[in-house]
This record gives C-alpha cells, sequence and structure tokens, in this order.
C-alpha cells in the first residue's frame, strides 16, 4: 500500500516539493557555512520524495547543545515558514477523506522542517 501512496504522492506534487529542497540544499552547500543547513535540507528531500514509509526519529548519540543552536537558527532564518507551509497543506488536504493520508504526511515534514538537526530518517 504504501508504495501506491507514494507514487500517488509523487504524481500529485512530492516531486516539486523534493526538488525544490534539494535546489535549496545545493545552493546552502555553497557555502562552507551553509553545509549542515543544506544536510538536513536535503533530509527534507529524501521525506518529500518517498514520505510513506518513512519515520523520523531522534539520532540515537546525544547532539549536544550545538543541534539546539543550530535548530534555533534553522527556526529563525526559515525553518518556521516551511513548517506553516507544511501545516497548511496538511490541514488542506485533511478536509477530504481522500486527502488524509497525505496530510498527515504534510504533518510529518512540518515536524522535521521545525527541529530537522538531532534527527534522522528511518524506513518501517
Amino acid at each position: 500500500m504504501n508504495i501506491i501512496l507514494n507514487i500517488l504522492w509523487v504524481v500529485f506534487g512530492g516531486i516539486a516539493i523534493a526538488i525544490e529542497y534539494a535546489v535549496a540544499s545545493m545552493i546552502m552547500m555553497l557555502t562552507v557555512i551553509g553545509i549542515p543547513f543544506g544536510l538536513q535540507t536535503m533530509k527534507l528531500a529524501v521525506v518529500a520524495l518517498w514520505p510513506f514509509g518513512s519515520k523520523i526519529v531522534d539520532d540515537s548519540w546525544p547532539s549536544g547543545c550545538l543541534a539546539g543552536v543550530m535548530n534555533l537558527l534553522w527556526w529563525i532564518v526559515g525553518g518556521f515558514v516551511i513548517a506553516l507551509s507544511h501545516l497548511g497543506l496538511g490541514i488542506l488536504l485533511c478536509i477530504t477523506i481522500v486527502g488524509i493520508p497525505f496530510g498527515v504526511q504534510h504533518f510529518k515534514l512540518m515536524k522535521l522542517a521545525l527541529l530537522p538537526f538531532g534527527k534522522s530518517v528511518g524506513w518501517h
């Protein structure tokens, strides 16, 4: 079932979201300062491309206060706006019964877009 939902996701906009995240990631990685943020955006691109069957998990090793500082910078620079866009799309999709599974995936992306440092993408 996940494969069918992922194919529908990709056809109806998931590919556009993933490409946007991948391009933004590459642009951020042009500078040394932007590399950590580009890596986090690449995580978003991976989940945005194939969200069904993926899960967001906390990293097993303690990331310390650096992840907290980086999450704060991420949140201020644009993570909050990204999360709001996923929230809006999720609510819009959850209005219809057919769109609920896709709305839930946007809520998953919203969670990762808010605090990406210290998180990783797992598959089940």
